[in-house]
């Protein structure tokens, strides 16, 4: 996939991160309408989501300055056309840097092979919320624990807050969500 800007490859990563999202695109389709004077506008969204429901997400990106006058205007369209189509669609800025940092931490191990085979016995350890580091000291060596841990954050597996700093005391707690991978 070809991200274009940073606020489109943080979209990216949140949206591979939302386990409502099942497959994701870069600039999938155009849209084409008549605008002011008959002229033919045409605009291809940034991202496209099909979420678990079956229903489609398009999505712009907008940057550090805001959106654009014309993108704005743009935007009134693509929603309309993204309704009819029973999809919707969203003008999205950045997250707060907190989000950002921590998705772009757990998207490091989001591969399948980080669980390590241990999702199930990391959901047990937190069925009661604890801080991070205290549940990873109950299931073993630290080293080879982190990962595993770290994949359930991404999976949604476990829970924490990522709207502050992750970190070693972060408490988390099983979500009930995937612990049978």
């Amino acid at each position: 996939m070809h991200y274009g800007f940073k606020a489109m490859r943080t979209q990216v990563m949140l949206l591979d991160h939302d386990p409502q999202v099942v497959a994701l695109a870069c600039r999938p389709v155009e849209l084409l309408w008549r605008g002011r004077g008959g002229r033919v506008v045409s605009h291809a969204p940034h991202l496209m989501a099909r979420l678990a429901d079956g229903s489609g997400l398009l999505v712009d990106c907008v940057g550090r300055f805001g959106a654009g006058r014309r993108l704005v205007r743009r935007a009134v369209h693509l929603e309309a056309a993204a309704a009819t189509a029973g999809w919707h669609y969203r003008l999205v800025g950045f997250p707060s840097s907190a989000v950002e940092a921590n998705v772009r931490w757990l998207a490091g191990y989001r591969h399948p092979r980080c669980a390590c085979g241990r999702l199930a016995e990391v959901a047990a350890c937190f069925r009661t919320p604890r801080a991070l580091i205290e549940g990873v000291r109950l299931l073993g060596d630290p080293i080879a624990v982190w990962p595993s841990v770290f994949h359930a954050l991404w999976a949604g597996v476990l829970k924490t807050p990522l709207e502050r700093p992750l970190h070693e005391r972060a408490v988390a707690v099983t979500s009930g969500v995937g612990a049978e991978r």
